[in-house]
């Protein structure tokens, strides 16, 4: 399939296919998402609570939504919001990171739907969501805006579509590339590839020409002081969007 037809860019799967049997080692090569999920499962949280009048204290307050997580990895995000009462599905291209995923899901008793899909198999499928998810997986698909196109074409009227990913910036370059990958060896050296990298303006317009409205947006900054992720208005490098479809 070439990028015309396909969200998947195959270099970027096997990067992170070779990865799979990592993905749960919090002190392992995906430590820094380990740090970084409670900020993101906290933005995520708070903006489906706002969207579906949840009350964001209530252990199971995304009871009765249906989420995607849509390159999800081993799973990091899905078995929270499975915690928080949602039905997952959670998807990945790369069939040892679904495996990776299934086994720990097994092993925590939890039932989360994974699949060894695409956004494009979903969309393809009439698969239809309260939310969809896609974090940290904007800046390793082969063709954005078809990507954001078919996420798009999966969210019900009325639900919403969150995105993590990197800025485009001379900073993020030497953050989240020389600093992350070469000095403080937090990522294996070529998880990221700087011109794959989106601006905001790029993702909101992305979002906005498939029928979404941006609705919220935040930086997202590491404290090394504090040893943790913090939400920031700095969006340089690491930034979330929320955008909703109308009713």
């Amino acid at each position: 399939m070439n990028a015309s037809s396909s969200t998947v860019d195959a270099d970027e799967v096997a990067r992170f296919e070779r990865l799979a049997a990592t993905w749960w080692d919090p002190r392992g090569k995906m430590g820094v998402l380990h740090k970084f999920n409670p900020v993101r499962l906290g933005f995520i949280k708070e903006a489906a609570c706002r969207r579906f009048g949840r009350d964001p204290k209530r252990l199971d307050s995304l009871a009765g939504l249906r989420i995607l997580d849509i390159g999800c990895g081993g799973g990091l995000l899905c078995e929270p919001m499975a915690r928080l009462g949602a039905e997952v599905v959670g998807a990945d291209p790369a069939a040892a990171n679904i495996e990776a995923a299934r086994l720990h899901a097994a092993q925590s008793g939890l039932a989360i739907d994974y699949q060894i899909t695409t956004a494009e198999g979903l969309a393809d499928a009439g698969e239809r969501f309260d939310i969809v998810l896609a974090m940290e997986v904007v800046e390793h698909v082969a063709d954005v805006s078809l990507f954001i196109k078919r996420c798009a074409e999966m969210v019900k009227p009325g639900g919403m579509m969150v995105a993590a990913t990197l800025n485009r910036t001379l900073k993020s370059f030497a953050l989240a590339i020389v600093g992350a990958e070469y000095v403080l060896g937090w990522l294996p050296r070529g998880t990221h590839q700087w011109d794959k990298f989106v601006t905001p303006n790029e993702l909101e317009a992305a979002l906005e020409r498939h029928g979404l409205r941006v609705v919220d947006e935040t930086g997202v900054i590491y404290n090394l002081i504090a040893d943790r992720w913090e939400i920031s208005s700095d969006m340089d490098v690491n930034y979330m969007v929320t955008a909703e479809k109308a009713q």
